[in-house]
C-alpha cells in the first residue's frame, strides 16, 4: 500500500458551491493507484464537502434556494453572531452537510459516476480561502 496527501486551496467568493473536481482529479489520477481510497477533508466549520450534479447548473442554484429557506440568515433563534447574521447558519449548513468525502478509486481512476461532481459549499458571503486536505491510499 502507498499513501499520498496534498491540501488545496480554494479562494471562495462568497456564498455558493464552488465544483473543486479538476483539482481533485488531476492530482488524485496522476497517482499511479489503481485501486484504492481518495479522502477529502475539509478544515473549516462554515464550509463544507458535497458530491453533487455537475451537469445542469440549476442544480447548484436550487441547493443554494433550498439551503436559504432551510437555514436563513438572521434567524433570531441563532444567538451565535459574532461574525455577522450568516455566521450560525454557516455552521448549522455545515453540520447538517459534509466535512470529508470518500471516494473509491478503481481501475486507476477516481470512481465518480457520470454526472457527480465534487463541491466546496460555502455557507458565509464573505470572500474566504478554504483549505481541503487529500489523502489517497491505495496501490
Amino acid at each position: 500500500m502507498r499513501q499520498f496527501t496534498q491540501q488545496i486551496s480554494v479562494k471562495a467568493h462568497g456564498r455558493k458551491l464552488y465544483d473543486i473536481t479538476p483539482l481533485v482529479l488531476s492530482w488524485a489520477n496522476a497517482l499511479g493507484l489503481n485501486t484504492g481510497l481518495l479522502t477529502l477533508y475539509i478544515q473549516h466549520t462554515s464550509a463544507s464537502l458535497l458530491i453533487n450534479e455537475n451537469y445542469d447548473s440549476d442544480v447548484l442554484v436550487d441547493m443554494e434556494a433550498f439551503f436559504n429557506r432551510l437555514v436563513p440568515d438572521g434567524d433570531r433563534l441563532f444567538i451565535h453572531t459574532a461574525e455577522g447574521a450568516d455566521d450560525m447558519p454557516a455552521h448549522v449548513r455545515s453540520a447538517l452537510t459534509q466535512t470529508s468525502l470518500s471516494i473509491p478509486i478503481v481501475e486507476g481512476k477516481v470512481a465518480l459516476g457520470q454526472w457527480q461532481g465534487i463541491f466546496l459549499f460555502e455557507h458565509r458571503h464573505a470572500a474566504m480561502t478554504r483549505r481541503v486536505l487529500l489523502h489517497a491510499l491505495g496501490e
